[in-house]
């Protein structure tokens, strides 16, 4: 294999630590390497769950019963096991863990179509965007913290494909495809299937992958592949990692765990462009949280519920035929992660938040169900040692606009950087341009109400 310049080594050294600590290093030049970096050995962490499409907030956690009844609809609150806080009878589980969890029912700013963008990154997408556009939330904590082990990329997504576009992850913006996440559900997902071949036909394998890199290299004199060859790396040492291939085993598992979070089908997109209805994908990013991982995301299930009839089959979509079949689902996984965390003392370190990209509308339409409503959203978040058992903000009768203690993304997101160890007031990221880029939007502060 011919020797590589040093600029190039030194290149491929900083793109192999920086981003997922991959193979073909040695002990020594991986310790060099992680001592030159400034990495930490502590892991703190997040799991981010996106519900695309934006979930109906006044059917879920900011029940209004005392308004009309074409805003109040049909659900019932019922109380938790904190006095005072009251969610949807839909949510027995969580109702009785509810001293474990927190509801933010008051975020402000949203974006008013379907953009994944502002859940990964904080950042709205209107507002003015550096060169190469916003890193989304774990390639920026990849890029500051690097990985916590080196069998283990420090950002791996779970989230499925979606059909349309904007519900998907925006990528590492001016960060550059080094820092795109390790994506065992994505175009990965066939590096993690060895289907018989054993290790000495994947080393040659890898070998007839180099020479196609470097014969690409010499065709792309610019270097607009010169990710490709990372993102080969990433697949071959992260393949080889028994750790890593372990988490994602859910065979590994103890069955009754499995059960408490219940299975879905990957391969059924709901409504055809949201994303697949897999609560097992919570089990597995507590997998690969433990396996190393300081953030992992996924998406779930499909929220846009305008109503109206089905094309096909003519079945009943109305938004609480809906809501009927995806609330206990989404409760008995959601509470089997909380407990989860609890049961092996990880609460204390990873963090979880749970939101859309919007709320929904608080009038009922005349095709039963609830449009698009960037005027308010709501979010659930647990652990990472913050101050669970209480309501945070509050919207008035309707569930149309906060009423009290308005919350921006900014703060959200500052609040999870906080909680990772990541100083907002002082951490910077260099766009391409070489200007420094704070990570939050408006000087924006971890939320008191949790710290």
């Amino acid at each position: 294999m011919p020797t590589q310049s040093n600029h190039k080594l030194a290149r491929r050294s900083f793109l192999k630590i920086g981003a997922f600590g991959a193979a073909g290093f040695t002990l020594p030049q991986l310790l060099q390497a992680e001592a030159k970096a400034g990495i930490k050995s502590s892991q703190k962490s997040v799991i981010l769950i996106y519900l695309v499409g934006g979930p109906p907030h006044q059917d879920m956690f900011d029940l209004k019963p005392d308004a009309p009844k074409e805003i109040a609809g049909p659900w019932k609150p019922i109380a938790t096991n904190v006095n005072g806080i009251k969610i949807c009878e839909a949510f027995p589980l969580l109702a009785g863990m509810m001293d474990k969890l927190t509801i933010i029912r008051s975020i402000v700013g949203n974006q008013d179509g379907h953009d994944a963008i502002q859940v990964f990154n904080g950042h709205h997408p209107k507002k003015m965007t550096p060169a190469g556009g916003w890193p989304q939330f774990g390639s920026t904590v990849a890029k500051i913290q690097g990985p916590v082990d080196q069998a283990t990329p420090p950002f791996i997504s779970m989230c499925y494909t979606c059909t349309h576009g904007p519900y998907n992850e925006p990528g590492p913006g001016f960060l550059g495809s080094s820092y795109t996440p390790f994506r065992p559900m994505g175009p990965s997902r066939k590096d993690m299937i060895l289907q018989g071949i054993n290790l000495n036909g994947l080393a040659e394998r890898k070998n007839l992958l180099r020479s196609f890199d470097h014969m690409r290299r010499d065709v792309d004199a610019k270097g607009m592949l010169k990710g490709m060859d990372t993102f080969n790396e990433q697949a071959f040492g992260l393949l080889t990692s028994s750790r890593l291939a372990d988490a994602l085993d859910l065979s590994k598992e103890h069955p009754h765990t499995v059960e408490r979070y219940g299975t879905g089908d990957p391969t059924k997109f709901i409504d055809g462009n949201g994303a697949p209805r897999v609560p097992q994908s919570m089990l597995i990013a507590r997998r690969l949280i433990e396996a190393g991982a300081r953030v992992v995301t996924l998406n779930y299930s499909k929220w846009d519920w305008h109503g109206g009839m089905k094309a096909e089959g003519r079945d009943n979509n109305s938004i609480f035929v809906r809501e009927k079949e995806d609330f206990p689902i989404f409760d008995k996984c959601v509470s089997a992660l909380i407990e989860d965390l609890h049961q092996r003392g990880m609460d204390k370190d990873c963090s979880v938040v749970i939101m859309g990209e919007f709320g929904r509308t608080p009038k009922i339409s005349n095709i039963v169900g609830r449009d698009h409503w960037p005027q308010v959203n709501c979010a659930l978040v647990a652990g990472g040692g913050m101050k669970m058992g209480q309501v945070i903000g509050a919207t008035d009768r309707i569930g149309g606009e906060a009423s009290q203690r308005p919350v921006k993304f900014g703060e959200l997101y500052s609040t999870l950087y906080h909680n990772l160890g990541i100083n907002t007031n002082e951490v910077t990221l260099n766009d391409i341009n070489g200007r420094p880029q704070f990570l939050v939007e408006d000087n924006a502060q971890p939320m008191p109400e949790l710290v």
